[in-house]
């Protein structure tokens, strides 16, 4: 196997929830070459892509005293559930 040019590299970001008022934030070096793959018969020319992990935190936020899970429910319900 042999790299053909040069490898391109990108940072990704991303957001995700991990509980009442916290956020998972992650960042990713994705990898991307391509290569020629060399056999007794034919070149193959494959790209190849993989991301890396660089760092994970978990930003938190403020607390509330109370939640209230108001899915699936109509403004009445609501209402009821608040007072």
């Amino acid at each position: 196997m042999m790299t053909e040019g040069t490898v391109e590299t990108d940072l990704k970001s991303e957001f995700k929830d991990a509980g009442i008022n916290q956020t998972m934030h992650r960042i990713y070096l994705e990898v991307k070459c391509n290569v020629n793959i060399l056999t007794p018969y034919d070149t193959i020319t494959e790209t190849i892509t993989n991301q890396v992990l660089l760092t994970e935190g978990v930003i938190i936020g403020n607390i509330p005293n109370t939640y209230y899970n108001l899915e699936g429910l109509n403004s009445e319900q609501m209402m009821e559930v608040i007072e």
